[in-house]
């Protein structure tokens, strides 16, 4: 008897650990898409424990209906818009993936621990094993801060993106409104030939929402505000002085493409400036002690074998 029930869990275990497997490759083969304002559709690479937990986020939704969230919502919506997720999830969407990610991540790091332990030979094992509850805490501190660092970075990646990207969309603009082309219809051409990218994303919304009916003025300000980028704020706001002041739209864009240009080659230098320093620990830590192993390892050879 008590051989069949352990024949049925172990049945049953089997079951369940394939249905996890099955929800795991299915999230893994899965692609999140958002629609752009003009029907486009593009693609939004998520975590696979995000993919496997985000659906669950409306259960916690309730107990996140808090007045005082109300203020980390809107610093975590400004957040998401500029990165670009704001069509899949919520400020409540994630706040519930900060409680629901540390409860599912952190025990299975806990177990990935307890199973490595063992197989670390020599001293590092026992000590390491006496000091499983400092693990057991990283582990706890690394899933909880999983979400914002991922956020964090796909915002610093998107802006990068941006940064790079916003000389050459001035310049293809100053050459169109100096060819004859006006404001709009020069957006226009450069959102119908450059390929789809965040800085394209961003334009193809300020497109929309002039032909919605806002001026020019308001969807230049809710670019800024949507990418909270200081050059994209730059360019904005010298638009919308030229256009208040009735000053040359053309001009206007040259001088912020040159200006641009400039900051691009300044970011250029500052990176190049920081290289050596960057490059000082691998050169201690690596290089220097195999070039000090190649040359006098032979001789320290040589010592030794006339000692011993």
């Amino acid at each position: 008897m008590e051989s069949t029930i352990q024949i049925v869990l172990a049945l049953l275990w089997g079951v369940s650990l394939a249905g996890i497997a099955w929800c795991c490759m299915q999230a893994a083969k899965s692609i999140t898409y958002v629609t752009l304002a003009d029907g486009q559709k593009t693609e939004r690479r998520l975590p696979i424990i995000v993919r496997l937990l985000l659906p669950l986020s409306p259960n916690l939704a309730p107990y996140l209906a808090r007045p005082s969230l109300e203020r980390e919502k809107k610093r975590l919506d400004r957040k998401l818009i500029a990165a670009g997720f704001d069509e899949v999830m919520t400020s409540s969407d994630f706040l519930a993936l900060r409680i629901l990610i540390p409860v599912v991540m952190a025990p299975v790091l806990m177990a990935l621990i307890w199973a490595a332990i063992p197989t670390i030979p020599g001293k590092v094992g026992v000590f390491l094993a006496g000091k499983m509850w400092i693990l057991h805490i990283a582990a706890i501190l690394l899933a909880t801060a999983y979400p914002a660092s991922w956020l964090r970075k796909q915002l610093a990646d998107r802006h990068k993106n941006i940064q790079r990207s916003l000389p050459f969309v001035l310049d293809l603009l100053t050459l169109s409104v100096e060819a004859g082309m006006d404001f709009m219809s020069a957006l226009q051409r450069i959102v119908d030939k450059r390929q789809l990218d965040p800085m394209c994303e961003e334009l193809i919304k300020v497109l929309r929402e002039i032909q919605l009916g806002k001026t020019r003025r308001q969807a230049l300000q809710n670019m800024a505000q949507r990418t909270a980028h200081p050059d994209v704020l730059s360019v904005t706001n010298a638009l919308i002085q030229a256009d208040e002041m009735g000053a040359s739209i053309g001009k206007t864009l040259r001088i912020q493409a040159d200006q641009m240009r400039m900051k691009r080659f300044q970011r250029a230098e500052k990176m190049a400036y920081e290289a050596p320093v960057k490059m000082l620990f691998p050169l201690i830590a690596f290089i220097f002690p195999a070039v000090f192993l190649v040359l006098l390892g032979p001789v320290f050879y040589q010592m030794a074998q006339r000692v011993f």
